[in-house]
């Protein structure tokens, strides 16, 4: 134990053991267990007195026969087995595994979509937020400038005011206006003097449209108003002058007899009254033809009054074209005439010099 490790010790009993037992077999189970351990115990007392390794021991049982040394080739130490595997994705089939790994990817991709729609509400957020910040300052902009422009409106209503059937002409000239227009509105429109279109201070609570009026036959009002606004719980709605109708000239209620008289194809025909607008309130939000007659005409009437002439103007020029391109053709005309003219007489010509030759050849 003093000279060689115990390791050493038990490496040489083992390769003894091993070479004892290829070299000479045991007679019985007993009988070789006994004489291993006698070995065993030789072979590591020799290894302690200095014995060579290399020399082979006779067999215990008969020491009086020497034996020749066997030598092997020292073999490897078997490969450690590995422990067995956890039960999970390893001991899975191959196309179990496969689907693990597309959960695992899908949850995976699924996470990092729930993030990004996270981070794009948030930066949705501050564009609102902006958006919320320009209205204010939009705002702020169109109050200055709407009180810089009430001179001009007074100014441009005074001129206006000027020029007889300003707005009724206006108004037939609109398109979507003008479809709103029945004969009689049209009479009835020719009293209309002023138009005027005021915004409250804070313009998003409403505006308010008012139309003058001389006297005429039909109702005694000398101003209608429509105005549009918002009420207690946000929400739009309207509210209007109620017409003083004379006897027998309501035209709302006309227009409704002369549907009901009517037939189906001229049902579909026939506008509305423009008057029954100012009773109407059902819908205050989608209010076409207030939103069409605050955006649309009262920034420049001037446009739609102007509309007829510039239609002649355009029709004249036209006109002038067409006189042109009827010029051209003429012109076109007496040369092709001319030069069919000119093929005659070559071909009267051709006759007369051929006449000539015949009378040379009888001759």
């Amino acid at each position: 134990h003093d000279a060689l490790p115990i390791s050493v010790c038990v490496r040489l009993c083992v390769r003894r053991v091993i070479v004892l037992l290829r070299s000479h077999p045991l007679p019985s189970p007993v009988a070789s267990c006994r004489a291993r351990l006698n070995y065993c115990r030789t072979g590591a007392a020799e290894a302690v007195s200095g014995v060579s390794s290399n020399q082979c021991l006779p067999h215990p049982l008969s020491l009086s026969r020497p034996r020749t040394p066997v030598f092997r080739r020292r073999r490897r130490p078997p490969r450690r087995k590995e422990p067995p595997p956890r039960l999970g994705a390893a001991t899975m089939s191959a196309p179990a595994a496969k689907a693990t790994k597309k959960e695992l990817n899908s949850n995976h991709d699924e996470k990092e979509q729930q993030e990004a729609i996270e981070h794009i509400d948030e930066v949705q957020n501050e564009i609102d937020r902006l958006n919320e910040q320009a209205s204010e300052e939009i705002l702020k902009v169109e109050q200055k400038y709407n009180k810089l422009r009430q001179p001009f409106f007074q100014k441009r209503s005074e001129l206006i005011a000027k020029i007889p059937n300003f707005w009724v002409t206006t108004f037939v000239n609109h398109p979507q206006v003008s479809a709103l227009l029945g004969e009689d509105d049209e009479e009835a429109l020719h009293y209309l003097t002023r138009v005027e279109v005021t915004e409250f201070e804070d313009i998003k609570s409403g505006y308010r449209i008012d139309f003058y009026f001389d006297e005429n036959p039909y109702f005694e009002n000398k101003v209608l108003s429509k105005e549009f606004h918002l009420n207690e719980s946000g929400d739009p709605s309207s509210k209007s002058t109620e017409i003083k109708w004379k006897s027998g000239k309501d035209l709302t209620k006309r227009s409704s007899q002369t549907q009901n008289k009517a037939s189906r194809k001229r049902q579909h025909e026939e506008p509305e009254s423009f008057f029954t607008w100012f009773t109407d309130h059902s819908d205050a939000g989608a209010d076409e033809l207030g939103e069409v007659i605050k955006d649309d005409i009262w920034p420049n009437p001037l446009q739609y009054y102007l509309v007829p002439d510039m239609e002649d103007e355009e029709g004249e020029g036209e006109e002038e074209e067409d006189d042109e391109e009827e010029g051209l053709e003429d012109i076109d005309e007496e040369g092709d005439e001319e030069e069919g003219e000119g093929e005659d007489d070559d071909d009267d010509d051709e006759e007369e010099g051929e006449g000539e030759e015949e009378e040379g050849e009888d001759d």
